[in-house]
């Protein structure tokens, strides 16, 4: 396949093994955060960065706004202000996209069309990924505890979504978060977590509750893109053997 250039950052790059230590968690716009995301946005450059969340940029309703400010203090890039009319406009030059103005904002005020931008970030994370393992030896940890329905960037995350389930080590990144994935479908919900609560909003709503607990506590995201493109472009395979100690 004819990847577009990656922006990876030089320390990484000199690195003549790549060892990945990652919590699995929630992700707001990727569904979850495991190896593949781990590698590939945590190894990119700034101007990786940017270029990875460069196609989803959220947008205030004016209507719902009451600026409060939650979303200026969050923002590690001055993207979000409120102006003299009590307003928050964000500087779309300034934005990464990382999504967590939204997230923080109590009235919903921000939100942005993630449906076509999220499967071309979880595209561009594996290209990422793919550029730190490729020739070179990597191995990677996963974490399943403490998963929290978002990012590890939000200071202000909720309870866990399910319970812990261990520790997994392997060689293959895919087949690492394919693993991983698998292991949480059928997990438990901890009851007031974000996932409880989603739940219990789209039963009362009658909508068709996901099968999977990211789309539980998130309903907007879309994950299987990002490994169905890593492996497409073989950075690894989603098949894998589980073996418990």
């Amino acid at each position: 396949l004819d990847v577009p250039p990656v922006r990876i950052g030089t320390a990484i790059m000199e690195a003549d093994i790549v060892i990945s230590l990652t919590h699995f968690k929630g992700h707001e716009v990727v569904g979850f955060g495991g190896s593949v995301k781990n590698l590939g946005m945590g190894s990119g450059s700034r101007v990786g960065k940017m270029d990875m969340h460069s196609n989803g940029k959220p947008r205030v309703t004016r209507s719902l706004c009451i600026g409060c400010g939650a979303c200026t203090r969050v923002c590690a890039h001055d993207a979000p202000s409120v102006r003299e009319d009590g307003i928050c406009r964000i500087d779309r030059e300034k934005c990464v996209g990382c999504g967590r103005c939204m997230r923080v904002c109590p009235v919903d005020a921000i939100d942005a069309d993630y449906k076509t931008s999220s499967v071309l970030l979880n595209r561009r994370m594996a290209e990422y990924a793919m550029a730190v393992c490729q020739d070179r030896p990597n191995f990677h940890i996963s974490l399943i505890q403490d998963v929290s329905p978002n990012c590890d960037c939000h200071g202000e995350n909720d309870l866990p979504i399910l319970p812990d389930i261990g520790m997994l080590a392997g060689f293959d990144p895919v087949a690492m978060d394919q693993c991983c994935a698998d292991l949480c479908m059928d997990a438990p919900v901890i009851p007031g977590s974000q996932r409880d609560l989603e739940i219990s909003r789209m039963k009362a709503q009658s909508q068709v509750l996901p099968k999977d607990p990211w789309r539980q506590s998130n309903p907007n995201v879309e994950w299987e893109s990002c490994l169905e493109h890593a492996e497409e472009i073989g950075l690894g395979e989603r098949k894998y053997r589980l073996i418990r100690k």
